[in-house]
């Protein structure tokens, strides 16, 4: 008797405390389901969008050169001063920080625009013929510190890469090809090459040039701000193929090669000649593309 007595007290006790350990690991189960909840935040809505599907880029048409009746090169400059433009200088966007980046992970060519083995700047500025190593390219493009000598040691400091400073690049540069296909019968533009411009001793100057197919897949991949739509997935490859941006013509080819400051000589800021000039090309082009139809 007193044997059985012993077991159910041993039961009782047995089932208190069981009871007990389910009680104490309750509230560390949720606890735990508390903090991977924290772990995963709310979705912000959907304007803020950060993936862009790049197999929509739209790849350029082949054309054989023998297809090609009809070619004008032309140079432009696309101002970032001009609210068009200003989207290439979006804050959380720029395009020159995109582009450096690409060049300091060596992701991406870039050529020099002057000839290195003379010092002197090449005639057409754009040739492809140079290409600058990832350090080369950084040190023209963010410059670098003057080698400062130590009051202790007297030894010279290595000269260190500067500070990139994005609003230095304030003009862009590219380089096209109109071209009138025959086999498709279109006319139309080819962007070539594509250069980020800062200001060098009261000029602007291109830093490098870099070729525009091989920067297409770069480009494509990086989304657009588009103060007309947050959900818009506009890339930067959009932005130039599509000609969504305002430019004005430099530089036409021409038996001299000179560009039109160059022709016209040194004129006065506010001198409209060179304006002039450009619309001129323009309207040659359109011309042109005009006297392609019969009517």
């Amino acid at each position: 008797m007193k044997n059985i007595v012993g077991i159910i007290v041993f039961l009782l006790l047995s089932v208190s405390a069981f009871a007990q350990v389910n009680n104490t690991a309750a509230p560390v189960d949720s606890a735990k389901k508390a903090r991977l909840k924290i772990k995963t935040p709310p979705k912000d809505g959907y304007s803020v969008r950060t993936d862009v599907d790049s197999a929509v880029m739209v790849p350029y048409a082949d054309v054989r050169e023998e297809d090609v009746y009809y070619a004008k090169r032309i140079w432009r400059e696309i101002d970032l001063r001009d609210t068009i433009n200003s989207v290439l200088k979006a804050e959380d966007a720029k395009l020159i920080d995109i582009l450096l980046e690409a060049v300091g992970n060596e992701e991406l060519t870039v050529y020099s625009p002057k000839d290195t083995t003379s010092g002197k700047i090449l005639e057409d500025n754009d040739s492809f013929k140079i290409a600058l190593t990832a350090q080369q390219a950084l040190q023209g493009a963010r410059g670098v510190t003057e080698g400062v000598a130590d009051s202790v040691t007297g030894k010279i400091a290595e000269p260190k890469l500067r500070k990139l400073r994005s609003d230095e690049f304030l003009k862009f540069r590219i380089k096209e090809d109109w071209i009138l296909d025959t086999k498709r019968s279109i006319f139309e533009p080819r962007i070539v090459g594509l250069a980020p411009m800062k200001m060098v001793e009261g000029n602007w100057q291109p830093v490098f040039w870099i070729y525009y197919d091989d920067a297409r897949e770069l480009l494509s991949k990086k989304r657009l701000v588009n103060p007309l739509n947050d959900a818009s997935q506009l890339t930067f490859d959009d932005f130039f193929v599509r000609r969504l941006f305002s430019s004005y013509v430099v530089k036409e080819t021409n038996p001299a090669n000179k560009n039109i400051v160059d022709i016209l000589g040194q004129t006065d800021p506010k001198d409209t000649r060179k304006l002039y000039e450009s619309e001129r090309i323009k309207k040659s082009i359109s011309d042109y593309e005009q006297s392609l139809w019969e009517y």
